[in-house]
């Protein structure tokens, strides 16, 4: 008995079989980053975004190439070209169709997915995106990380909440689904913070969401809080208790995409538990057999 809605089962139904990402670094960079809205990014994010181990030199044609050419691909027959690094819709859509063309190269490949900032979504980039739909699933990864707008400043997000509600809106429009990234554990965040950013995600018409553990990782402003003693990691047993409030107040139809963030093991100083893997999958799925909990038992929305 599946007690969330897990994305490996409704790909399996959308598509008939296993499909899996290719990983994209597609050279983008941050308004937070570059000066637009800010400089150094979010306090958590390394120099080189959340794919700390996937950046690349080479073209984005090339990456998909090599990734065919990699034993990875015969670990399915269908897959999603996955824009991962930094903001993947914040430059021009003639530069934007351009990546995405050069992804969409082999006919295995069945679905467009692109992450981005709520603040780099407008009509045109929606319009590009919608383009795609006639052959392709698309959706689209934005990152709130939390409501709460005073903790958003201090992680230096970039953005307000509303921002994130416009963007969803005008994806809505175009039917383009929305997964949206959330984190548990952030500086001087509390359960509070979190049963409000569920009740504010519950407002919005999303279809996938991602959760992450709030982890620290060499060269960010978080690991010199952190070092500082500005800032101390939640442990394991909290970390599983809010994962557990998450899947029980969130819809029963949303998709859940990840139920924890991949530190790199060589750049992680804490939590140490983050590496484990199975301790979380194993101590969120015990929680929920144990207390007889589905994902929306106590959805109100």
């Amino acid at each position: 008995m599946d007690r969330y809605n897990k994305l490996n089962v409704f790909l399996r139904k959308k598509f008939g079989e296993r499909t899996l990402k290719i990983c994209i670094d597609g050279g983008f960079t941050c308004p937070n980053r570059d000066g637009k809205v800010s400089y150094g990014g979010c306090i958590f994010c390394s120099n080189y975004g959340s794919g700390e181990h996937l950046r690349s030199t080479e073209s984005v044609s090339n990456q998909v190439k090599l990734f065919f050419d990699s034993y990875k691909a015969s670990r399915a027959n269908k897959f999603i070209a996955y824009f991962q690094n930094f903001s993947n819709t914040y430059d021009s859509i003639d530069v934007l169709k351009h990546k995405y063309d050069s992804a969409l190269i082999d006919d295995r490949i069945v679905a467009l997915a692109v992450a981005t900032r709520p603040d780099c979504i407008s009509e045109d980039v929606a319009r590009l995106l919608k383009s795609y739909s006639d052959k392709y699933y698309v959706f689209v990864e934005l990152g709130l990380q939390t409501s709460n707008d005073d903790t958003a400043n201090f992680i230096n997000r970039g953005y307000s909440s509303d921002v994130f509600t416009k963007a969803v809106n005008i994806l809505n429009k175009y039917n383009i689904d929305v997964v949206t990234h959330i984190m548990v554990g952030l500086p001087y965040e509390t359960k509070d913070d979190l049963i409000n950013t569920i009740a504010f995600l519950n407002k919005h018409n999303i279809q996938g969401l991602k959760i992450h553990c709030t982890y620290v990782v060499e060269n960010t402003k978080l690991c010199d809080l952190y070092k500082c003693g500005d800032y101390e990691p939640i442990s394991l047993d909290y970390y599983l208790e809010c994962v557990v409030y998450i899947l029980t107040h969130i819809s029963p139809d949303v998709v859940i995409h990840k139920l924890s963030g991949d530190a790199p093991k060589d750049l992680l100083v804490a939590p140490s538990w983050n590496v484990h893997k199975k301790w979380i999958l194993n101590g969120i799925n015990r929680i929920l057999e144990d207390r007889d909990l589905c994902q929306g038992g106590n959805f109100d929305g």
